[in-house]
């Protein structure tokens, strides 16, 4: 019997845990449950921001998920925004801990070339990492486009996105178009340089990444979306088979 390959989950940090009221991470089980449908192991990478540590979390793992959760620290991707625009953005409350180790993790994730699976806050630190911008607020800043913070609906499809013809979401998938759900008021802006969009609603906001062909050798496997497929992938074949084709480029991950 083939083992499992494990899968190590970058968590949420929550304001309050539980516990003494101390910081505390946190993990939705819609991925947990993703996953393990398609037969890997979930593991979940500790509160550290140790790069040795890191780099053995990852090394132990088959591949490595990034999951939604606060904003990315406007420091990172750019300065001197408006105060309007400044006071939309809600950061992580751990000062900044969880951007510094997803950081680390994606730059570990490169240099031991393991498959990468990005999700909403997730697409958007991966495009941060490697040298892109966000949007800090589409309300605001983007009038023309479609509410693309649907909390009341986090795990129903309510909008459309375009796949790139030829692109890994449209291969896995089978679909030139797929029905999302949406809870986000952030969004790509400048695309980093080793990528390139795989898939956008039609106001233009990039839904989906993945490597550049000139730089597809950087990684066996690389996707991120902007939606939750976590979420609709217990009732839609398409969304399921986004974590199937991860969870099999981390099976071969582990026979290199």
């Amino acid at each position: 019997m083939t083992a499992a390959p494990l899968i190590l989950i970058s968590p949420n940090v929550e304001k309050k845990g539980d516990e003494f009221g101390d910081l505390s991470i946190s993990l939705s089980e819609t991925y947990q449950q993703a996953l393990m449908g398609c037969g890997a192991i979930p593991v979940v990478l500790p509160a550290t921001v140790s790069r040795e540590l890191i780099a053995q979390c990852v090394s132990r793992c088959q591949g490595v998920l990034l999951t939604g959760g606060e904003d990315v620290d406007p420091r990172l991707y750019g300065n001197g925004l408006p105060p309007r625009v400044r006071g939309t953005v809600t950061v992580t409350p751990d000062g900044g801990a969880r951007d510094l180790r997803e950081l680390l993790l994606i730059d570990e994730v490169f240099r031991q070339r393991k498959p990468l699976l990005g999700i909403c806050r997730g697409h958007q630190m991966l495009n941060v990492a490697l040298g892109g911008t966000l949007v800090p607020d589409i309300l605001g800043q983007m009038p023309r486009a479609i509410n693309h913070r649907r909390m009341d609906r986090r795990s129903e499809i309510v909008h459309e996105v375009r796949l790139t013809r030829g692109s890994l979401l449209s291969i896995i998938t089978g679909k030139q178009k797929l029905g999302v759900n949406s809870t986000h008021h952030q969004a790509v802006g400048r695309v980093a340089a080793p990528l390139r969009p795989a898939a956008a609603s039609h106001d233009g906001i990039v839904e989906s990444l993945e490597l550049r062909p000139e730089a597809a050798g950087m990684l066996p496997f690389l996707l991120s979306v902007q939606f939750h497929p976590e979420r609709l992938a217990d009732r839609y074949a398409e969304h399921r088979a986004i974590f199937r084709g991860f969870t099999q480029a981390c099976r071969l991950s582990r026979r290199e």
